[in-house]
């Protein structure tokens, strides 16, 4: 018989291996249709490992460490898949790690909408069917000055109906330097393809002049349509055309003006060391008829799309067939409502919405918490790594403000018994995973995004890697 033969005959069979996980109480609650599977996954592995004659590790459940491995295995087959993370990137509006954090009384709403029933589309005063989008509508209307304004999905989805509305099978004419692509390979002429307006491109990547649309208009054009690029910048020389001259451009030729500001956010930034970006109350008075923006970027909410605008335009859009497959639904419209009644008082939301508070946070409140994880991680693990306290930059992400630094602190990680790389895959796979950044050969651990409520968290991560790193 050869070895590889040998060793295959020595994997321990499934009725064996189940009858040993019978006592293991972290596994009592996992049914039994998941255990087979999950031990069905791992001898199958080690099956495998053989075969490619490879070191298979114990092949023993009397010695214990096969059992612990199969334990393992089975554990982390059974965790979900969709799991909270501590986010110790530096970047606030991560895009995939879930982009905004909602406030408590934001998860209150979505609790008591899951809970309970809701006057989603029932009209209190009359007793009848109601509209689900006039719960926000008012709301959102005060804070904007806008006249009206309707929720979907998303921002692409918003930017989708109110071309499909005002622009199918006619021309919506945009700016060269505007066609930008967002995350996942989604592009903006993609979106209008798929509306059914035909795209005119006018002027040049870096400048574009009242005069370009001009000689664009014609009597197909549907839409002038100007889009923020929020998440690339073109500096140099170059020009674009003001709301004011597009808006009396569209007036003088019955067009109507368009804007996705793309991130969109209800309060000036500047104040806290960024660049002046225009506010949606701004772009709303600047006359442009139709606004669209994200619920999850910098308005700090759910995700959605919002559209605010002319009241006898917006109309148009609900009236849209597409608006029953873009709705949001009654946790979207709770966690939303929630979040722009903090807008009420400009000050309680910056106090309270998570996006807003690390925006915010004065470095020097961040250093401070920097220097106390410093110094817990020294007490728990500095046999193990090197920790070091280094001045950084965070980003606010979300495709928001490319070009704008937060001043920040953060503990910069070298082990001393395997790689940052190594460090940072074993991070990822801790029960709460832990998600920093690699720069300089150490993995960084930016404290801006890092809350206090997951300081004990983000240590209980590094000293279970740092002891198993010790015990291998």
């Amino acid at each position: 018989m050869s070895e590889k033969q040998n060793l295959l005959r020595r994997i321990p069979n499934m009725q064996d291996c189940l009858r040993s996980l019978a006592s293991v109480e972290a596994l009592q609650a996992i049914p039994v249709q998941r255990l087979k599977r999950c031990t069905r996954e791992f001898l199958e592995q080690k099956r495998q490992l053989i075969l490619n004659d490879k070191d298979p590790g114990p092949l023993s459940l009397e010695q214990g460490a096969l059992r612990d491995q199969l334990v393992a295995h089975v554990l982390r087959g059974h965790r979900p898949r969709f799991r909270p993370v501590i986010n110790a990137s530096g970047v606030i509006i991560h895009t995939n790690l879930g982009r905004s954090l909602l406030p408590e009384s934001a998860m209150d709403a979505l609790l008591a909408a899951g809970s309970r029933y809701s006057n989603l589309e029932f009209n209190l005063d009359s007793g009848k069917r109601g509209s689900r989008y006039s719960l926000v509508e008012e709301l959102i209307c005060e804070i904007t000055g806008a006249e009206a304004a309707l929720v979907v999905n998303n921002n692409a989805a918003a930017v989708l109906i109110v071309l499909e509305t005002l622009a199918r099978g006619k021309e919506a004419i945009v700016s060269r330097g505007q066609l930008v692509e967002i995350g996942g390979s989604f592009r903006i002429p993609d979106v209008m393809a798929r509306s059914g307006a035909r795209l005119v491109e006018v002027g040049a990547t870096n400048r574009t002049h009242l005069r370009d649309y001009q000689q664009a208009v014609t009597q197909e054009t549907g839409v002038l349509l100007k889009v923020h690029c929020s998440n690339y910048r073109i500096i140099g020389f170059t020009s674009e055309v003001s709301n004011q001259e597009l808006v009396a451009l569209g007036r003088e030729q019955g067009i109507p003006v368009v804007e996705d500001l793309g991130s969109g956010s209800l309060i000036d930034l500047s104040r806290f060391g960024l660049e002046k970006e225009p506010t949606v109350q701004e772009v709303v008075a600047s006359g442009v008829d139709v606004v669209t923006f994200s619920g999850d970027k910098l308005l700090g909410g759910p995700q959605a799309g919002i559209i605010v605008g002319r009241h006898s335009i917006v109309e148009q859009i609900k009236n849209n067939p597409l608006n029953r497959a873009l709705r949001i639904d009654k946790f979207t419209l709770a966690g939303l409502e929630s979040i722009l009644r903090l807008y009420l008082d400009e000050s309680e939301a910056i106090a309270r919405i998570p996006t807003l508070q690390m925006i915010a946070a004065p470095v020097e409140q961040v250093e401070e918490r920097a220097r106390r994880c410093l110094k817990m991680l020294n007490q728990r693990c500095g046999g193990s790594c090197r920790f070091d306290l280094v001045e950084v930059s965070s980003r606010v992400g979300g495709g928001a403000m490319p070009e704008q630094d937060l001043a920040s602190w953060a503990i910069a990680v070298t082990p001393l018994s395997l790689s940052p790389s190594r460090l940072e895959n074993n991070l990822r796979r801790q029960p709460v995973p832990v998600i920093g950044r690699l720069e300089d050969n150490r993995l960084l651990f930016d404290l801006r995004t890092v809350r206090e409520q997951e300081l004990e968290l983000l240590l209980e991560a590094v000293a279970a890697v740092c002891e198993s790193s010790t015990r291998t």
